[in-house]
């Protein structure tokens, strides 16, 4: 009788457990909206802030530099103007390695070097999260590719991140930070430069917005150029309110873009930007 209680107990355990397990969709939806921030070059957004009506289908901005000139694409599955025809296959080679499905590579605007550390099982989560999306007809204008621009990739993120290295919240931080693409902007110099090398974690990066030119700040552990004077409690409230220590608002593309993340990952974000090198 024991024994038979103790596997009716362990059996209904295992099955809540099972049913709470957060499936592939719900895994995507918390990076895409979350993490990577993707609605900032793929979406059109409300006036005043929100959710836009057509979400994925293709953003404003247009970023023109001596090798591309870009905008953010259509990515709902519409057949014809997004990726509705695009395979599994195909989403995930575009976004670890770069290539279309014709076998054109895409510029670095598209953040593919940040997604090459990604697990299998999340990009399967966005995959299956953006093919929920509604489809939106909306063309986009194609890219211009001018110049070659040299590669360099992210040093540490260069393959797909073990479970052991998760397990580390160290190297979950910076799992975290390479899906949110933070280096991307952080270690890109003035002239649109990637700069993973010399430039980790430096700034310098000038986005053009509608509020004007906002320049991506030093995050190194300079305690005076970077913020190596600031407290965990203020790192993570610059990422989850976008409120400087001094009470000045972060202007976007920062903000509140981390709002929604848990607080486990944004912890794990701070342990990481602690063991970025002092830059000035």
């Amino acid at each position: 009788m024991g024994m038979r209680v103790f596997l009716v107990g362990f059996f209904l355990i295992a099955a809540l457990r099972l049913g709470s397990a957060e499936t592939l969709v719900e895994r995507g939806e918390y990076l895409v909206n979350a993490v990577m921030g993707c609605d900032g070059c793929h979406s059109t957004p409300n006036t005043p802030p929100g959710p836009s009506p057509g979400r994925f289908g293709g953003g404003p901005q247009t970023w023109d530099t001596p090798w591309y000139t870009v905008k953010g694409t259509n990515i709902t599955p519409d057949p014809e103007t997004g990726i509705g025809k695009w395979s599994d296959d195909e989403i995930k080679r575009l976004m670890r390695e770069g290539i279309r499905p014709d076998g054109r590579p895409i510029s670095t605007q598209m953040p593919f070097l940040s997604y090459k550390s990604m697990q299998e099982r999340d990009l399967d989560a966005v995959v299956a999260y953006i093919k929920t999306v509604p489809p939106l007809r909306r063309e986009v204008p194609p890219p211009t590719y001018k110049a070659e621009l040299p590669v360099e990739l992210v040093p540490g993120a260069e393959k797909p991140f073990t479970d052991a290295d998760l397990a580390d919240k160290i190297k979950r931080g910076f799992y975290l930070a390479n899906l949110a693409h933070c280096m991307d902007c952080h270690s890109r110099g003035a002239d649109d430069r990637l700069n993973f090398t010399k430039g980790w974690g430096k700034g310098g990066h000038v986005h053009k917005t509608p509020v004007g030119p906002v320049a991506a700040v030093n995050i190194t552990s300079h305690p005076t150029k970077g913020v190596g004077a600031w407290s965990d409690s203020d790192l993570k409230r610059a990422l989850k309110e976008g409120v400087r220590p001094d009470g000045r608002k972060l202007r976007p593309p920062m903000g509140i873009r981390f709002g929604k993340m848990k607080d486990e990952d944004i912890d794990a974000i701070v342990a990481w930007v602690r063991t970025i090198p002092p830059l000035e």
